[in-house]
């Protein structure tokens, strides 16, 4: 058993508290009485109630999530081709391109990538707007998908494809209700993340928005630039909570469904 000294122990500790600690501080503050986000006068909830009264922040807390919601689940199919192309096809002519355009957004800098995007729709006289901000995203988030997705089709059983296809079943059947629910879990979680990254940008979003299409994360920074007011504590807590319950429901579906496979595996290989 590895025994923890106390310089390991303090590192960890001002380590989360460097992290999170912020945080805590901003969730704390969005219920304080006050106008000054810096001095506490006491609990109140108002600034929540002012901020559902607020139609410039609402109207862009629609604008992400239809945004993120539309660019994900694309994304999530996209990736999900790209990574079953990556590791079922390991020879075809230009794989190398392909794999690199498909990870290039990892490596790639947000600022190079938002500009590129954008000289590319004005080259091809596309306005700016809500399809633009969606196609940037789903371009940037593809890629998270298929690294997530590839990872679990690496380590992927492909006797039991192999098993369906010698029972009659056509290679697009074997794939919907063999290879995907064995998948999911990893393609679930390629979606969530793919919303969240899309949920929170901010420098891709700048470069492909237009008019009408002006994401929360775009309007909290342009109001805070003019100084932090309470109602953008309320709204940052908001999407802090969103996001935590999103990933916490992601997890326990991913493991419930993960441990309903190996269970069904279990099954399978007693039962023959």
């Amino acid at each position: 058993m590895t025994r923890w000294s106390r310089f390991n122990i303090a590192s960890v500790v001002l380590g989360f508290a460097f992290l999170y600690l912020p945080i805590i501080l901003l969730v704390v503050y969005s219920f304080n009485e006050s106008k000054l986000v810096t001095v506490w006068a006491g609990f109140s909830t108002k600034w929540y109630v002012a901020l559902f009264q607020n139609q410039g922040l609402l109207d862009a807390a629609w604008v992400t999530i239809r945004v993120s919601l539309m660019s994900a689940t694309v994304a999530t199919v996209l990736g999900t081709m790209a990574a079953l192309a990556l590791v079922r096809y390991t020879r075809f002519r230009g794989r190398l391109l392909f794999s690199g355009m498909v990870y290039a957004p990892l490596v790639m800098p947000e600022v190079i990538t938002g500009l590129s995007l954008l000289l590319l729709f004005v080259a091809i006289g596309f306005d700016r707007g809500f399809w633009t901000l969606t196609l940037a995203h789903i371009t940037f988030t593809m890629c998270f998908v298929a690294v997530v997705v590839q990872s679990r089709l690496l380590s992927f059983d492909r006797s039991i494809e192999e098993a369906a296809l010698d029972l009659g079943a056509t290679p697009l059947r074997t794939f919907f209700e063999v290879t995907l629910p064995i998948i999911a879990p990893a393609v679930f979680s390629g979606w969530v993340l793919a919303f969240t990254l899309s949920l929170d940008d901010l420098v891709i979003s700048s470069f492909t928005t237009g008019p009408g299409a002006t994401t929360l994360p775009m309007k909290i920074y342009s109001q805070v630039r003019l100084g932090v007011t309470p109602e953008i504590n309320a709204a940052c807590t908001i999407l802090i909570g969103f996001v935590t319950v999103g990933v916490i429901i992601a997890s326990i579906t991913t493991k419930r469904r993960e441990l309903q496979r190996q269970r069904d595996e279990q099954a399978a290989f007693a039962g023959r």
